[in-house]
């Protein structure tokens, strides 16, 4: 599909100016180190290499920033609780991820991502994105076959 060998980023929300013309993405290479088209000056959690496109999945390796350790819990958590298959993990699934779109930006080669569901797990990582918010109804697909996207190991 032509995404293998991208890299994606992925960057602390709180400092993610997206489209907005703000400091943060004005900043660019000369104060935060980053280039404007990737995000600005949000917290470097990591890059993502892809090497394989599953459509609707990306999946790459890996590469923590400085500001992952932060957040690797809060990607641990994500991930036990989808392989729950119970209502009450689906509902703390569902918090969590909502948690981590509050705290994370997805950034492409583009610009960063309206829409996002990410798993880091180890050197892996793997995603399904859009340029529009998911609706309510589940968009994000089934948080249980994460290995279709390319889980790894």
């Amino acid at each position: 599909m032509g995404f293998e060998g991208e890299t994606w980023y992925v960057r602390g929300a709180a400092l993610v100016a997206v489209g907005t013309g703000g400091d943060a993405e004005s900043r660019g290479d000369a104060e935060s180190g980053l280039d404007p088209r990737h995000g600005g000056g949000g917290a470097d959690i990591g890059e993502i290499l892809i090497d394989e496109a599953d459509f609707p999945w990306l999946s790459g390796r890996f590469r923590a920033g400085p500001a992952f350790a932060a957040v690797e819990d809060l990607f641990a958590r994500e991930l036990a609780l989808a392989e729950g298959d119970d209502a009450a993990h689906r509902s703390r699934w569902e918090a969590t991820q909502a948690e981590i779109e509050r705290t994370v930006r997805l950034i492409s080669p583009d610009g960063p991502v309206a829409a996002f569901l990410l798993h880091i797990r180890g050197d892996r990582a793997w995603f399904r994105w859009s340029d529009a918010p998911f609706d309510d109804e589940g968009d994000e697909g089934d948080e249980g076959d994460e290995g279709a996207g390319g889980a790894g190991g």
